[in-house]
């Protein structure tokens, strides 16, 4: 018999902890995971999942109008919040049993409850304590606003989905992704959307080009959209928020999102009990292993910094699993990760920005290519596709590709594979694309660009 009461105890039902959770169990090892807040993580209940349905429903107003172009005559068309809100809940409620269901099948014991380490074997819940060989946090990440006068009227990705009403004016803060979805959701929607980001050009860490063309394309789509502006303070008048801007002036409105980054979720965690070092940043100190500075303590996700993206989270838990519990395949490869930004239009990106390309590689060869999308030589919508390919030039080898347009997330993943593989220009030239359609731009630029 083990002198623990588990081989493995998870902190943490996300989606890398209940990837860890499943092959750890599925392995053989005895496995607990305690979640103190819902079954899935950010991703399911607060994050990508909960937001794509929503891009969804923001993108209908802009087809019916789109129709007309097509010949078709609708009616006036409304949006009714509850009816999403409320089925948006349905689902969710189902994927969480899923994921319940998915750990009941490989016997992993679920413990409901905020678990806090007590030493480097043992994590207590509520009054219980629980012993464990090792021990893998992966609490996530969390909405973080910061504090200045009337922050407290102000909001985060975790409440807005839910809100009891639809706010007609809203006042959307950051310039990160998650700031640039919700602002292209309620836009779509209906909402009077203001966007504020402190910066001269948002989408920080994001191609130069894909940056400039998004604050170019957003603004046509009705979103007000503020650069180097910020919130000096909030205050209620009765149903409505008073904003007073960096600038001087004041912006009144229903319903202020702040979407200014995340924080590892650590609080209450009882990290000063073990020996569990910390990032410059805040993050959990690793290895390549997973491990912390406390040799039985593990982290993965968010909570340790790195690309905070779903799909990355789930690969970290399975090579986890696997290291630990008897099949090591080699360390996760985060080379060449693809990502999208559901704003409208799409954002994907895979491999190096231009920045980056030319620290890495020196001599870079550009391809760019921007149009109208076919679609809307009838529909009249006056948007911009806009499609990049970064060269080595040495190898030339495909070293990067970006893409702001319709499909954009789709396209990329396909480009990601391409790129993983070694793909060079020659070889993107030599394939024959599908015509019509936008994604075959990518193998029909031939000529590089040359700039002004």
């Amino acid at each position: 018999m083990s002198e623990f009461d588990y081989d493995l105890l998870v902190i943490g039902a996300g989606s890398g902890g209940v990837r860890a959770a499943r092959m750890a169990s599925a392995a053989g090892a005895r496995v607990g995971v305690i979640e103190d807040r819902y079954m899935g993580g950010t991703c399911v209940n607060v994050g990508c999942v909960p937001k794509k349905l929503y891009v969804y429903a923001s993108e209908y107003g802009k087809g019916f109008s789109d129709a007309r172009g097509f010949g078709w005559q609708t009616g006036a068309a409304s949006f009714d919040w509850h009816t999403l809100r409320d089925n948006k809940k349905a689902e969710i409620a189902r994927l969480n049993a899923i994921y319940e269901d998915i750990l009941g099948g490989v016997d992993a014991d679920i413990i409901n409850g905020r678990g806090s380490l007590v030493d480097a074997h043992t994590v207590a819940v509520g009054k219980r304590h629980y012993s464990a060989e090792k021990i893998l946090i992966a609490t996530g990440g969390w909405p973080h606003i910061p504090d200045f006068p009337g922050s407290e009227y102000a909001i985060t990705s975790n409440e807005i989905f839910d809100l009891e009403h639809f706010p007609q004016r809203i006042v959307i803060v950051g310039g990160g992704y998650i700031a640039v979805e919700f602002a292209g959701i309620f836009n779509g929607l209906g909402a009077q959307v203001t966007q504020l980001y402190r910066g001269p050009l948002f989408l920080r860490g994001f191609d130069t080009d894909i940056r400039a063309h998004a604050a170019q394309e957003i603004p046509k789509s009705g979103v007000d959209l503020r650069m180097e502006t910020n919130v000096e303070s909030i205050a209620r008048h009765g149903e409505e928020l008073l904003l007073t801007l960096t600038d001087g002036s004041e912006l009144a409105c229903d319903c202020v999102l702040y979407a200014t980054g995340r924080k590892p979720h650590l609080q209450g965690l009882g990290l000063e009990n073990v020996n569990v070092g910390l990032t410059q940043s805040g993050t959990l100190a690793v290895d390549d292993d997973f491990r912390t500075s406390e040799p039985s303590i593990f982290a993965l996700g968010d909570v340790i910094g790195g690309l905070e993206l779903t799909p990355v989270a789930l690969a970290e838990g399975m090579a986890f699993a696997r290291k630990q519990f008897g099949d090591p395949r080699g360390p996760v490869d985060y080379d060449f990760v693809p990502t999208a930004v559901f704003c409208q239009p799409n954002i994907g990106t895979v491999g190096f920005t231009e920045e980056a390309a030319l620290q890495e590689f020196g001599e870079i060869t550009l391809y760019k290519s921007a149009f109208r999308p076919m679609k809307h030589t009838i529909s009249g919508r006056d948007e911009k596709t806009l499609m990049k390919l970064i060269v080595d030039t040495a190898s030339d080898r495909v070293v990067g590709v970006h893409m702001m347009g319709p499909d954009a997330g789709e396209i990329i993943q396909g480009m990601a594979i391409a790129l993983r593989a070694g793909a060079t220009k020659q070889l993107f030239d030599t394939t024959i694309g599908i015509h019509p359609t936008a994604a075959e731009e990518f193998v029909t630029m031939r000529e590089p660009w040359l700039e002004d």
